[in-house]
């Protein structure tokens, strides 16, 4: 098999990240032939390593769509900083990657950059939307509320600085999330965040929509949608 051959069944393969585990298999070779020929299409600008065992078949991939990958068997999605400045929330371009994952809290250093990995109670876990070619990203307001709840531990105060909430940006979905923390403390400490941040919107003159106070009890909070899952 030509390296142009089996560069074609990897694009093939219909995902944008590959390990070399599953790329020996595919091809039907040893691992460690599969490592070296995943070096050889490397050095030749047809795939990218992202780091040990772990191969990008496009190497212009988006950062964003690696991010699942990096947390595996656990399940990830961007999130935090990352997220609110996708958004056009926040207008400092962050120098790290910032992901949420059920995994735990580590940094990882990749071939497209640095990786901040933040984890979430199961019961949290979720608001996102995208897909496996494009990544998966969390929504306005999920966003906000995952920066408030990792920062809760050290005390609920997040560094936003000139926060723009966008339009139709839903509060009632903050409260949601909220109210599905299990442990009463933190669900006190991101409730008070909340509250400060959407005091802060209002007496800037922005307004959010929602239903009700800030802080009034809310429903079941939006999960991921159907038929897309982060990889884990």
């Amino acid at each position: 098999m030509t390296g142009s051959q089996a560069y074609g069944r990897l694009r093939a393969f219909g995902r944008p990240v590959i390990e070399t585990r599953e790329a020996a298999t595919l091809l039907q070779i040893s691992p460690s032939n599969a490592s070296h020929l995943l070096r050889s299409l490397g050095a030749a600008g047809l795939v990218r390593r992202i780091r040990h065992g772990l191969w990008a078949i496009d190497t212009a991939t988006d950062p964003f769509v690696i991010a699942p990958y990096l947390t595996v068997p656990y399940p990830a999605y961007v999130s935090l900083w990352s997220a609110l400045a996708a958004h056009d929330m926040i207008e400092q371009i962050p120098a790290r990657v910032f992901i949420v994952s059920l995994g735990r809290s580590r940094r990882i250093d990749t071939g497209f950059g640095h990786y901040s990995v933040h984890h979430l109670a199961p019961e949290v876990f979720g608001g996102f939307e995208g897909d496996a070619e494009h990544g998966y990203l969390a929504t306005p307001e999920k966003a906000l509320f995952d920066t408030l709840y990792v920062r809760a531990p050290r005390g609920g105060r997040a560094y936003l600085p000139e926060l723009t909430l966008p339009n139709g940006f839903d509060a009632g979905e903050l409260v949601r999330w909220r109210d599905l923390i299990p442990i009463p403390k933190l669900r006190t400490i991101v409730g008070r965040g909340i509250d400060r941040v959407l005091t802060g919107q209002v007496d800037s003159g922005r307004s959010v929509e929602s239903g009700a106070s800030p802080l009034a009890s809310a429903g079941t909070a939006r999960r991921s949608p159907g038929g897309s899952s982060p990889t884990g």
